[in-house]
């Protein structure tokens, strides 16, 4: 039966100093285990309703094939606020910590626009990541075939679409110190934030970018802004060096970001792994997502290290897309994006490889059909709601059993 008896891949990581280099293929270990914990934070907008569709799969997956999801649920961002005054409460971080992975849906909203700085709804996803120390954020940009022309750019330029990008995301500008606002008199203030990155921090997240690569097409392009920031300096070094160390197959690149920004609408297809820092990572992973016509449509996954004793590594996986408080509650929410998220968790934290694969084939098919939320919408084709196009994709799913 599907999901029955599977294995848990639990992917190697070195510890920061380690001269291996790292990597989420090498020598995976294997546990196994009876049930698979998850934890879901739906969060705000349209995070619930994007997580309803994949709480309604994991049922049918239990039911069917026996794959053996146990499942709890927190509060994260405004939710959280509302409830106790805090963007993630100790508790509910106690469960993301002791889960086998957490599926995420979104936070923010104009409600909360006002509340204290350290509380805002982000907040709760920047400790979940600083936390879980979850410090390789993986973002594909596929453009399925039936999509290509709700893209912005023409057909040509986007069917057959795609890139990885790896973002480092505990460091950088986002967890720098100091961090703080100034008041200098006179009416003036001075805003400060810090990018600080070490070495190790860049040996690891682009010795991910070079194992992932040699999965793909074997090319990885390294972006920075080396030429105004002395971070984007040691971060080109550090490529460099681990590059000629270790990946000296991998065909590597490198690129200013604000280049990369425009070579990415210019020529997307030039490009397979791309491995930058926290700041660009968090804006080109936008521009690459618009790419494949809808950030409603891309998934992402965030992967940290091992645990010293049992070997386990904390995930997380969420959307690329926010909460969209314009249209929450309205259930025309695309909810691809956390059912393709989903898929990563079964691949990367269960090992469900299989599944996954059966899940991303489920999804590409719907579309094939011509099913379309509003957001992805075109002539000809039927627009459906987020309920009907998550029992669709379960439909699908369970066909092809």
């Amino acid at each position: 039966m599907p999901g029955a008896h599977l294995p848990q891949v639990q992917l190697k990581w070195p510890n920061p100093g380690s001269n291996e280099p790292p990597s989420i293929f090498n020598q995976p270990r294997i546990l196994t285990m009876a049930t698979r914990k998850l934890l879901l934070l739906p969060g705000d907008g349209i995070g619930p309703e994007a997580m309803g569709e994949v709480s309604k799969l994991i049922e049918v997956m239990n039911r069917d094939g026996n794959a053996g999801f146990e499942t709890e649920e927190g509060l994260v961002g405004g939710a959280a606020y509302d409830a106790h005054g805090q963007s993630i409460s100790d508790s509910d971080m106690e469960l993301a910590m002791a889960a086998d992975a957490v599926l995420f849906g979104a936070v923010g909203g104009s409600k909360w626009d006002d509340v204290p700085y350290e509380v805002r709804p982000e907040a709760g996803l920047l400790r979940l990541r600083k936390d879980m120390e979850l410090f390789a954020n993986l973002r594909p940009a596929i453009c399925y075939p039936a999509l290509a022309a709700s893209s912005s750019l023409k057909r040509d330029l986007v069917e057959g679409l795609d890139i990885l990008i790896v973002r480092e995301l505990t460091g950088g500008v986002y967890f720098g110190e100091p961090k703080e606002i100034i008041d200098l008199g006179n009416g003036q203030k001075r805003g400060i934030d810090t990018q600080v990155y070490d070495t190790y921090e860049i040996e690891r997240i682009s010795g991910v970018a070079f194992e992932l690569a040699r999965t793909r097409r074997n090319k990885v392009c390294s972006m920075e802004k080396r030429n105004v920031m002395k971070s984007g300096v040691l971060w080109n070094q550090v490529v460099t060096q681990t590059h000629k160390a270790k990946y000296p197959d991998v065909e590597l690149s490198h690129m200013l970001a604000d280049a990369g920004g425009m070579q990415l609408v210019r020529q997307p297809k030039q490009f397979d792994v791309i491995v930058t820092d926290n700041l660009f990572g968090d804006m080109l992973s936008d521009v690459a997502a618009m790419l494949t016509g809808s950030l409603g449509m891309l998934p992402s996954a965030s992967l940290g290290a091992p645990d010293g004793k049992t070997g386990a590594r904390r995930a997380l996986y969420e959307p690329v897309h926010g909460s969209a408080p314009d249209i929450a509650g309205k259930g025309v929410a695309n909810p691809i994006a956390m059912i393709a998220s989903f898929a990563m968790c079964m691949r990367y934290s269960f090992g469900m490889v299989a599944e996954a694969d059966r899940l991303e084939a489920a999804i590409a098919g719907v579309l094939d059909d011509g099913l379309r939320t509003g957001d992805i919408m075109s002539d000809g084709m039927k627009e459906v709601g987020t309920e009907e196009m998550g029992d669709a994709v379960v439909a699908r799913y369970r066909a092809a059993a």
